[in-house]
């Protein structure tokens, strides 16, 4: 089943083939490149800002400043990065309406996008200005934030020429769980991923030929569900044996972990638009 926005408002085809012929869309189209540009840049200043303080919540990167010291000095550019998000994304989005209302992967963007504003503002924010504890009113958003995430993640895994897509998800993963765990729990990860990367090539490679679609389509998916499997138990175990060495609670650094691989799948959705 077909997931772009034109599948639940057909209504509004009309108006939206009209947009790229009215203002803003029209005076837009001729800057369509710089204006990407700018959207990109204000993804990339959004995905940093948060990448930072969810980090700091795991119990990494800026660990010489509290979590609160980190979330005030991140707080100007997530905002910057939010606003030149909204507003680039509008005014490009007017001069190419007719491609994303067709885009499944536009529908996994702004699931993903929904998902990544409140997982920042309304949990790894808040939770970080208490140096880590996760409050009532946290928890409730966590619950939005993830169903929002897990809808967005469902799009587009399925959707039709998107689904390779979530392989930078599950890459932006790895890195995290090999940046982040330590010592012989660092090696048994790396260990296993390597062992994961080197049978799924013997099989992809070798055992499977290259155009062998109809065999290599389910390979692939089996792999993509084992690193995932892999990449999150490790994650699992890091949350569990850091959690009395830092102030945030195993589930403020589980989520932390989702506000910024939901900003990955943001982005990497925006990027499959083109290939959609």
């Amino acid at each position: 089943m077909s997931m772009a926005p034109q599948d639940f408002f057909p209504a509004l085809a009309p108006w939206v083939a009209g947009l790229d012929d009215t203002f803003p869309g029209a005076w837009i189209k001729p800057y369509f490149a710089q204006w990407e540009v700018l959207h990109i840049l204000s993804i990339a200043l959004l995905g940093g800002a948060s990448i930072l303080l969810n980090l700091r919540l795991i119990g990494h990167g800026l660990t010489e400043e509290s979590p609160a010291e980190v979330e005030r000095n991140v707080r100007p550019w997530l905002n910057l990065g939010v606003v030149g998000v909204i507003v680039s994304g509008l005014l490009i989005g007017s001069s190419n309406a007719e491609r994303l209302y067709t885009s499944e992967a536009f529908t996994a963007k702004m699931l993903g996008l929904a998902a990544a504003i409140v997982l920042t503002y309304g949990v790894a924010m808040p939770a970080a200005r208490r140096d880590g504890l996760l409050g009532g009113a946290g928890k409730l958003w966590a619950v939005v934030g993830l169903a929002l995430f897990g809808l967005g993640l469902a799009v587009f895994g399925t959707a039709k020429l998107v689904s390779p897509g979530l392989w930078h998800v599950i890459l932006a993963a790895a890195l995290i769980a090999a940046f982040v765990t330590r010592g012989a729990l660092r090696i048994v990860y790396l260990l296993g991923l390597g062992v994961l990367v080197i049978v799924q090539t013997a099989a992809t490679h070798v055992m499977i030929p290259a155009d062998d679609f109809a065999r290599l389509d389910p390979v692939n998916k089996a792999f993509a569900l084992a690193f995932t499997a892999w990449i999150l138990g490790m994650a699992g175990v890091q949350v569990a044996t850091s959690a009395r060495d830092d102030a945030a609670g195993p589930a403020a650094k589980a989520l932390a972990y989702a506000a910024i691989l939901v900003w990955v799948m943001t982005a990497a959705a925006g990027r499959w638009i083109a290939f959609a």
